[in-house]
Protein backbone atom coordinates (compact mmCIF):
# COMPACT_ATOMS: atom_id res chain seq x y z
CA UNK A 1 0.00 0.00 0.00
CA UNK A 2 3.08 2.03 -0.31
CA UNK A 3 3.09 3.13 3.31
CA UNK A 4 5.50 3.18 5.96
CA UNK A 5 5.33 4.36 9.88
CA UNK A 6 6.26 7.89 10.48
CA UNK A 7 5.74 8.93 14.32
CA UNK A 8 5.42 6.16 16.24
CA UNK A 9 1.83 8.12 18.08
CA UNK A 10 0.63 11.39 18.12
CA UNK A 11 -1.87 12.34 21.02
CA UNK A 12 -5.57 13.93 20.38
CA UNK A 13 -4.58 16.98 22.92
CA UNK A 14 -7.40 19.37 21.96
CA UNK A 15 -10.73 16.80 22.49
CA UNK A 16 -10.48 13.25 23.27
CA UNK A 17 -6.92 12.05 24.48
CA UNK A 18 -6.74 9.17 21.89
CA UNK A 19 -3.42 8.46 20.51
CA UNK A 20 -3.35 7.83 16.61
CA UNK A 21 0.16 6.94 14.30
CA UNK A 22 1.15 8.92 11.34
CA UNK A 23 1.83 6.94 8.26
CA UNK A 24 3.51 7.72 5.06
CA UNK A 25 2.76 7.57 1.70
CA UNK A 26 5.74 6.79 -0.29
CA UNK A 27 4.55 7.20 -3.62
CA UNK A 28 3.51 11.47 -2.69
CA UNK A 29 4.84 11.50 0.90
CA UNK A 30 1.88 13.24 2.73
CA UNK A 31 1.23 11.89 6.18
CA UNK A 32 -1.91 10.21 6.81
CA UNK A 33 -3.60 9.59 10.20
CA UNK A 34 -3.93 6.10 11.51
CA UNK A 35 -6.88 4.73 12.00
CA UNK A 36 -8.77 7.55 10.59
CA UNK A 37 -12.32 7.99 12.64
CA UNK A 38 -15.35 6.56 10.88
CA UNK A 39 -17.55 8.94 9.00
CA UNK A 40 -20.12 8.22 11.72
CA UNK A 41 -17.36 9.02 14.45
CA UNK A 42 -15.33 11.92 13.41
CA UNK A 43 -18.20 14.82 14.45
CA UNK A 44 -17.28 13.92 18.00
CA UNK A 45 -13.55 14.56 17.73
CA UNK A 46 -14.64 18.33 16.83
CA UNK A 47 -17.01 19.19 20.10
CA UNK A 48 -14.95 21.62 22.01
CA UNK A 49 -15.67 24.92 22.45
CA UNK A 50 -12.23 25.56 21.82
CA UNK A 51 -12.51 24.48 18.46
CA UNK A 52 -12.06 28.22 17.29
CA UNK A 53 -12.90 28.88 13.20
CA UNK A 54 -16.92 27.36 14.17
CA UNK A 55 -17.52 30.56 16.70
CA UNK A 56 -16.72 33.94 16.71
CA UNK A 57 -16.25 34.29 20.39
CA UNK A 58 -13.64 36.43 21.76
CA UNK A 59 -13.78 35.03 25.07
CA UNK A 60 -9.94 35.78 26.47
CA UNK A 61 -6.81 37.12 24.59
CA UNK A 62 -5.78 34.40 22.45
CA UNK A 63 -9.38 34.31 20.96
CA UNK A 64 -8.93 38.35 20.44
CA UNK A 65 -5.39 37.82 19.09
CA UNK A 66 -6.38 35.27 16.95
CA UNK A 67 -9.56 37.28 15.20
CA UNK A 68 -6.71 40.47 14.78
CA UNK A 69 -4.81 37.88 12.92
CA UNK A 70 -7.63 36.65 11.16
CA UNK A 71 -8.62 40.14 9.60
CA UNK A 72 -4.57 40.87 8.75
CA UNK A 73 -4.90 37.27 6.94
CA UNK A 74 -7.91 38.41 5.12
CA UNK A 75 -7.03 41.14 3.46
CA UNK A 76 -3.86 39.03 1.97
CA UNK A 77 -6.23 36.30 1.04
CA UNK A 78 -8.21 38.82 -1.20
CA UNK A 79 -5.17 40.43 -2.66
CA UNK A 80 -4.35 36.91 -3.98
CA UNK A 81 -7.03 36.14 -5.54
CA UNK A 82 -8.22 39.69 -6.91
CA UNK A 83 -4.30 39.07 -8.63
CA UNK A 84 -5.32 36.17 -10.98
CA UNK A 85 -7.04 38.92 -13.44
CA UNK A 86 -9.78 36.70 -14.36
CA UNK A 87 -12.89 37.35 -16.72
CA UNK A 88 -15.31 36.52 -14.51
CA UNK A 89 -15.34 35.75 -10.62
CA UNK A 90 -16.89 32.87 -9.72
CA UNK A 91 -15.53 31.43 -6.06
CA UNK A 92 -16.06 28.33 -4.51
CA UNK A 93 -14.81 28.46 -0.45
CA UNK A 94 -14.42 24.78 1.08
CA UNK A 95 -15.12 24.49 4.53
CA UNK A 96 -15.54 28.52 4.86
CA UNK A 97 -16.24 28.50 8.72
CA UNK A 98 -18.44 31.77 9.90
CA UNK A 99 -18.11 33.27 6.16
CA UNK A 100 -15.56 35.93 6.76
CA UNK A 101 -13.47 34.98 3.56
CA UNK A 102 -16.89 35.05 1.41
CA UNK A 103 -18.12 38.41 2.80
CA UNK A 104 -14.88 39.94 1.64
CA UNK A 105 -14.65 38.36 -0.95
CA UNK A 106 -18.37 39.10 -2.02
CA UNK A 107 -17.50 42.94 -1.26
CA UNK A 108 -14.34 42.36 -4.10
CA UNK A 109 -17.11 41.79 -6.44
CA UNK A 110 -17.02 37.94 -6.46
CA UNK A 111 -19.86 35.78 -6.50
CA UNK A 112 -19.72 33.52 -3.48
CA UNK A 113 -20.38 29.59 -2.38
CA UNK A 114 -19.50 28.28 0.87
CA UNK A 115 -19.71 24.80 1.91
CA UNK A 116 -19.38 24.17 5.35
CA UNK A 117 -20.45 20.97 7.66
CA UNK A 118 -20.96 22.88 11.07
CA UNK A 119 -24.26 23.75 11.48
CA UNK A 120 -23.37 26.47 13.85
CA UNK A 121 -20.73 28.18 11.60
CA UNK A 122 -23.02 27.70 8.36
CA UNK A 123 -25.64 29.35 10.40
CA UNK A 124 -23.03 32.65 11.06
CA UNK A 125 -21.72 32.34 7.73
CA UNK A 126 -25.07 32.39 6.21
CA UNK A 127 -25.83 35.53 7.93
CA UNK A 128 -22.98 37.57 6.22
CA UNK A 129 -23.54 36.24 3.02
CA UNK A 130 -27.34 36.13 2.19
CA UNK A 131 -27.06 32.29 2.13
CA UNK A 132 -24.64 31.55 -0.19
CA UNK A 133 -23.13 28.58 2.24
CA UNK A 134 -24.34 25.01 2.21
CA UNK A 135 -23.44 21.79 3.36
CA UNK A 136 -21.31 19.50 1.82
CA UNK A 137 -23.98 17.20 -0.10
CA UNK A 138 -24.55 20.44 -2.10
CA UNK A 139 -20.97 20.05 -3.69
CA UNK A 140 -22.46 17.19 -6.14
CA UNK A 141 -25.28 19.22 -7.58
CA UNK A 142 -22.65 22.11 -9.00
CA UNK A 143 -22.28 21.54 -12.64
CA UNK A 144 -18.47 20.90 -14.05
CA UNK A 145 -16.36 24.01 -14.66
CA UNK A 146 -18.43 26.05 -12.52
CA UNK A 147 -15.73 28.19 -10.63
CA UNK A 148 -13.06 30.17 -11.88
CA UNK A 149 -11.26 29.75 -8.39
CA UNK A 150 -12.07 27.62 -5.61
CA UNK A 151 -10.28 28.10 -1.92
CA UNK A 152 -9.90 25.65 0.73
CA UNK A 153 -7.90 27.88 4.22
CA UNK A 154 -6.67 25.11 6.24
CA UNK A 155 -9.34 22.86 4.87
CA UNK A 156 -8.02 20.18 2.59
CA UNK A 157 -6.51 17.96 5.60
CA UNK A 158 -9.84 17.56 6.96
CA UNK A 159 -11.46 16.26 4.09
CA UNK A 160 -11.79 11.84 3.73
CA UNK A 161 -10.84 10.39 0.16
CA UNK A 162 -8.28 12.98 -0.24
CA UNK A 163 -7.86 11.87 -3.81
CA UNK A 164 -11.35 11.32 -4.96
CA UNK A 165 -11.87 15.10 -3.45
CA UNK A 166 -9.00 16.66 -5.05
CA UNK A 167 -10.29 14.79 -8.42
CA UNK A 168 -13.76 16.35 -7.63
CA UNK A 169 -12.09 20.27 -7.42
CA UNK A 170 -10.74 19.74 -10.52
CA UNK A 171 -13.86 19.07 -12.41
CA UNK A 172 -15.72 21.93 -10.60
CA UNK A 173 -12.46 24.34 -11.88
CA UNK A 174 -13.32 26.00 -15.08
CA UNK A 175 -9.87 25.24 -17.72
CA UNK A 176 -6.85 27.18 -15.98
CA UNK A 177 -8.59 28.04 -12.81
CA UNK A 178 -6.79 28.02 -9.78
CA UNK A 179 -6.81 26.11 -6.44
CA UNK A 180 -5.74 27.89 -3.36
CA UNK A 181 -5.17 25.62 -0.59
CA UNK A 182 -3.62 26.44 2.73
CA UNK A 183 -2.21 23.58 4.75
CA UNK A 184 0.24 23.15 7.60
CA UNK A 185 3.60 21.90 6.95
CA UNK A 186 5.40 19.11 8.53
CA UNK A 187 8.83 20.26 7.61
CA UNK A 188 8.91 23.63 8.90
CA UNK A 189 11.38 23.98 11.81
CA UNK A 190 8.49 24.38 14.20
CA UNK A 191 6.88 21.11 13.63
CA UNK A 192 10.47 19.56 13.77
CA UNK A 193 11.62 21.24 17.68
CA UNK A 194 8.12 20.48 18.84
CA UNK A 195 8.10 16.77 17.11
CA UNK A 196 5.07 14.79 18.50
CA UNK A 197 3.66 17.76 20.04
CA UNK A 198 3.20 20.15 17.69
CA UNK A 199 -0.25 21.03 17.40
CA UNK A 200 -0.64 21.36 13.69
CA UNK A 201 -0.54 17.80 13.39
CA UNK A 202 -4.38 17.77 15.31
CA UNK A 203 -4.88 14.43 15.07
CA UNK A 204 -7.37 12.94 14.43
CA UNK A 205 -9.26 15.76 13.03
CA UNK A 206 -6.62 16.58 10.02
CA UNK A 207 -6.29 13.28 8.25
CA UNK A 208 -3.30 14.22 6.09
CA UNK A 209 -0.33 16.05 6.70
CA UNK A 210 1.89 17.90 3.97
CA UNK A 211 4.76 19.19 2.64
CA UNK A 212 5.83 21.10 -0.83
CA UNK A 213 6.59 17.59 -2.38
CA UNK A 214 3.66 15.83 -1.69
CA UNK A 215 1.15 18.73 -2.68
CA UNK A 216 3.53 18.94 -5.95
CA UNK A 217 2.92 15.50 -6.99
CA UNK A 218 -0.81 15.03 -5.75
CA UNK A 219 -1.43 17.77 -8.04
CA UNK A 220 0.42 16.54 -11.07
CA UNK A 221 -1.46 12.81 -11.22
CA UNK A 222 -4.17 15.20 -12.00
CA UNK A 223 -2.65 17.68 -14.33
CA UNK A 224 -2.92 20.23 -11.76
CA UNK A 225 0.39 22.43 -11.05
CA UNK A 226 1.35 24.32 -8.51
CA UNK A 227 2.20 28.17 -9.99
CA UNK A 228 3.13 29.80 -6.21
CA UNK A 229 3.71 29.23 -3.14
CA UNK A 230 3.27 31.80 -0.39
CA UNK A 231 4.19 31.26 3.28
CA UNK A 232 2.03 32.23 5.77
CA UNK A 233 3.81 34.19 9.07
CA UNK A 234 1.38 34.52 11.33
CA UNK A 235 0.66 30.31 11.77
CA UNK A 236 4.06 30.19 13.06
CA UNK A 237 3.20 31.64 16.88
CA UNK A 238 -0.23 30.47 16.63
CA UNK A 239 1.18 26.93 16.28
CA UNK A 240 3.89 27.25 18.38
CA UNK A 241 1.84 28.72 21.50
CA UNK A 242 -0.15 25.31 21.40
CA UNK A 243 2.16 23.50 20.77
CA UNK A 244 4.39 24.67 24.10
CA UNK A 245 1.33 24.01 25.70
CA UNK A 246 0.81 20.42 24.77
CA UNK A 247 4.81 19.89 25.38
CA UNK A 248 4.87 21.57 28.96
CA UNK A 249 1.29 21.29 30.10
CA UNK A 250 0.89 25.29 30.18
CA UNK A 251 0.71 28.19 27.90
CA UNK A 252 4.47 29.62 28.00
CA UNK A 253 3.91 32.50 26.08
CA UNK A 254 7.44 33.48 25.83
CA UNK A 255 9.06 30.20 24.73
CA UNK A 256 6.32 29.53 22.00
CA UNK A 257 6.30 33.19 20.23
CA UNK A 258 10.30 32.75 19.98
CA UNK A 259 10.20 29.33 18.68
CA UNK A 260 7.41 31.01 16.22
CA UNK A 261 9.60 33.66 15.20
CA UNK A 262 13.02 31.50 14.90
CA UNK A 263 11.02 29.51 12.46
CA UNK A 264 10.02 32.19 10.38
CA UNK A 265 13.72 33.77 10.55
CA UNK A 266 14.73 30.11 9.64
CA UNK A 267 11.96 29.93 6.73
CA UNK A 268 13.20 32.89 5.32
CA UNK A 269 15.63 30.73 3.95
CA UNK A 270 14.40 27.54 3.62
CA UNK A 271 10.67 28.67 2.60
CA UNK A 272 9.41 25.59 4.90
CA UNK A 273 6.78 27.88 7.06
CA UNK A 274 4.68 26.49 10.01
CA UNK A 275 1.60 26.88 6.93
CA UNK A 276 2.14 27.50 3.31
CA UNK A 277 -0.24 28.50 0.61
CA UNK A 278 -0.40 26.55 -2.91
CA UNK A 279 -2.12 28.33 -5.69
CA UNK A 280 -2.54 25.63 -8.42
CA UNK A 281 -3.90 25.64 -11.94
CA UNK A 282 -5.90 23.13 -13.81
CA UNK A 283 -4.15 23.02 -16.77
Amino acid sequence: MNKKPFFSTVKDHSVSGETFKLIQNSKHGYLETSPQPSKESLPRYYKSEDYISHTDSQRNLFEKAYHWVRELALKNKISLINSFNLESKNLLDIGCGTGDFLLAAKRNGWAVFGVEPNEQARLIANSKTTNSVFETEKLSTFKEASFDVITLWHVLEHLPQLEDQITNFKKLLKPNGFLVIAVPNYKSYDARHYKEFWAAYDVPRHLWHFNRTSVSSLFSKIKMQVVKIKLMWFDAFYVSLLSEKYKTGKMNIVKGIYIGALSNFKALVTKEASSLIYVIKNI
